[in-house]
């Protein structure tokens, strides 16, 4: 599998961006004293989504979700339906 992390086509604000951190604090339940990082793939090869969006959060071992969306893209019942794959 190929990703690009060079120009996306919808860059997220940094107020978009800690919105869906706070969101995922939320929906997740998780103490606010763990990291949560956002990152914003391109995919280049067949058959894979051409945007997505991989949550870390930085537990021991880390807890990985990927969202089909761009960050801007992102709501809140896209976070909620990650409990579901917990």
């Amino acid at each position: 599998m190929s990703f690009s992390f060079g120009k996306q086509s919808q860059k997220a604000s940094s107020q978009k961006i800690k919105q869906i951190k706070q969101w995922i604090y939320q929906a997740l339940q998780i103490d606010d004293q763990i990291s949560i990082s956002l990152s914003q793939l391109q995919c280049t090869e067949p058959r894979c989504p051409p945007i997505e969006t991989v949550i870390n959060i930085m537990t021991n071992p880390v807890q990985q979700y990927k969202i089909h969306k761009s960050i801007a893209e992102i709501e809140y019942t896209d976070i909620s339906l990650l409990k579901q794959d917990k």
